[in-house]
């Protein structure tokens, strides 16, 4: 029986990669910074039980490598990192931290100790900056975001190791991706709470920074399937994980709306105070190696996403 451990199990990805991971026969430990007595997301899913659950903050070294050589895991997904684009301007150093520091403390245990185990780590499509045209697994970085350069330095250090060691060390460049398990303080979960209450009669506005910003809405279920398949290949690789289909922040807010049998421009206002100090406009991915070598593709895109969020679909 094959055991994988889940960094970040407590966020949206982790317990959907987990419950994907039991299925197939998997024994899953999972570690979080916080460890409550409540499994939080694992809960909704019905699958705390399940899982056996470690504290431990990934930049203590010490701790990371202490952790790893007891549960000696076949796979690991590195998914842990502060996740707020916006939130990384307000504290770049504890973002990165969390991220490219992790990353590196994870990768060297993997070299001293577990070389033969093999690694997934959570990149991003924020790497690339503007992508007007769809982003490919060669696209040049070009982060505009302290939350993008932790993420791209994280990139590079995998990259680096996997050649320099020879480890099974795979990134998935992931496009933004949505759940109900999304925290709250996401911009997807602020519009589809604030939408419902105001389809209950709130009377409330939502109020929102730049709705002009293009991204690539996917659904996060499906992104954990492609995590766990890049890992099952006879060889390691990066893979952007998109659905293909970029659309605005309008676009989102109104389908949510329009899901409710509401107007969006009846109840939707703007507020220079959301806006970032610097934001992509445009955000397009080119999933297509992952369709080719992984046979992956998304099935569910923004309008489906909206739907599903709003009305029809229980964790």
């Amino acid at each position: 029986m094959k055991k994988a451990l889940i960094t970040g199990i407590t966020g949206q990805d982790g317990p959907y990669l987990a419950r994907l991971l039991l299925e197939k026969g998997y024994r899953v430990a999972g570690v979080s910074r916080r460890m409550d007595s409540a499994g939080g997301n694992l809960d909704r899913l019905h699958i705390t039980n399940k899982v056996q659950r470690l504290f431990l903050d990934v930049t203590d070294s010490a701790a990371t490598r202490r952790v790893l050589q007891e549960l000696r895991p076949h796979e690991i997904y590195h998914l842990a990192g502060q996740s707020s684009v916006g939130k990384s301007f307000q504290d770049p150093g504890t973002t990165f931290d969390s991220i490219a520091l992790s990353t590196r403390n994870l990768l060297e245990t993997v070299r001293e100790h577990l070389p033969g185990t093999r690694v997934f780590c959570a990149g991003s499509c924020e790497c690339f900056g503007e992508a007007s045209v769809p982003a490919r697994e060669d696209t040049p970085f070009r982060p505009s975001s302290p939350y993008a350069a932790a993420k791209a330095a994280a990139f590079w250090l995998a990259s680096t190791y996997r050649m320099a060691y020879k480890l099974f060390l795979c990134t998935g460049i992931l496009f933004n991706h949505e759940s109900p398990l999304r925290p709250e303080g996401f911009v997807t979960r602020k519009i589809i709470d604030t939408a419902r209450r105001i389809a209950s009669g709130s009377g409330e506005k939502l109020a929102l920074g730049n709705t002009g910003i293009v991204r690539d809405w996917g659904w996060a279920p499906e992104y954990v399937e492609a995590m766990w398949l890049m890992l099952q290949q006879d060889k390691p690789g990066d893979f952007v994980l998109a659905t293909g289909e970029s659309r605005s922040l309008t676009d989102f807010v109104a389908s949510t709306f329009s899901h409710l049998g509401l107007d969006w421009k009846d109840h939707v206002t703007t507020d220079p105070h959301l806006m970032r100090p610097t934001d992509i406009m445009v955000s397009r991915g080119d999933p297509s190696r992952a369709r080719e070598i992984l046979g992956w593709k998304a099935q569910y895109k923004m309008d489906d996403v909206a739907r599903m969020l709003v009305r029809d679909f229980s964790p």
